[in-house]
């Protein structure tokens, strides 16, 4: 296996691999699981695969879960399509920087998205390296952060269009779960910056330690939110791939975010993503 870094902060392609092995293959997959955890993200090319293929594979990491609004491929649960035609409308949450499903109490640990059609240019997917965005983050941010709390939803994400009954029950199935800003990654031990798209609020900024008077609250803690949201924008952090059919992306969901690029004339793009379960952030 050949490993070519893409970036300095974040990525890596995996060359002379075929996923379809490591489904089998202990040594393999162990290989792979390394150069994620080291490089955040991987990529292959020319993965010519099945699905049931696809979902074997990315049982390895762990059970897969579903997905309450796009929902799955009737055939293979937890494989989840993510189907653009010309006549779909305009999508307005995957071009957002965003960690999946951190409204969820255990958001996944990472997914395996693959190409099927796309199109011939336009539609990259960035991600970016969140351990590097703590790291780099000012002392005193650091200082100010430590033991903070923050609420992420799907309710103010996915459920906003819904009318309002049906947005309500999306809630009551998935209350806004609430994780600490700066997480650890439990394989790992690094620390991660942990807000993004999903996130609302804090939930115990106000402290006499940071609130004086109370537009310290109002304002204070949304322009904290915002500037520590926005350090996935970083270039440094980031990498940027293309898409080709039969490209797979692996991810690490806990120490990354990503970005799908809409730059594209109505089309068909059609992507398959296998998001493996996580445990609950501390």
């Amino acid at each position: 296996m050949q490993v070519e870094q893409l970036t300095c902060s974040i990525g890596a392609e995996l060359i002379g691999v075929k996923l379809a092995d490591a489904v089998h293959d202990d040594g393999l997959f162990a290989e792979i699981r390394v150069q994620l955890l080291k490089h955040r993200v991987l990529f292959l090319r020319d993965q010519d695969i099945t699905r049931a293929e696809h979902a074997a594979f990315a049982r390895r990491f762990g059970e897969l879960e579903d997905h309450p609004v796009i929902g799955s491929h009737p055939d293979h649960p937890g494989l989840v399509q993510v189907y653009k035609n010309p006549d779909s409308p305009i999508d307005r949450y995957e071009n957002s920087w965003h960690t999946d499903a951190t409204w969820r109490e255990a958001p996944p640990l990472g997914s395996v998205l693959r190409c099927l059609e796309c199109p011939p240019v336009g539609g990259d997917t960035m991600w970016a390296n969140m351990v590097e965005a703590y790291k780099h983050l000012p002392d005193e941010i650091k200082a100010k952060i430590e033991g903070l709390r923050a609420r992420h939803s799907i309710e103010a994400t996915f459920g906003a269009a819904m009318p309002i009954e049906k947005r309500l029950a999306l809630k009551a199935q998935y209350p806004d779960a609430e994780h600490p800003v700066v997480r650890t990654h439990p394989e790992t031990g690094e620390k991660v910056l942990f807000v993004n798209s999903f996130t609302t609020h804090f939930t115990n900024f106000h402290t006499a330690q940071r609130v004086r008077v109370g537009q310290d609250f109002t304002q204070g803690a949304s322009e904290l939110l915002r500037h520590l949201t926005s350090q996935a924008h970083i270039p440094e952090y980031q990498v940027r791939w293309r898409w080709k059919p039969n490209s797979v992306a692996i991810w690490d969901n806990r120490s990354s975010q990503h970005y799908a690029v809409m730059d594209y004339p109505p089309c068909h793009r059609k992507m398959e993503r296998a998001t493996i379960m996580g445990d609950k952030p501390y």
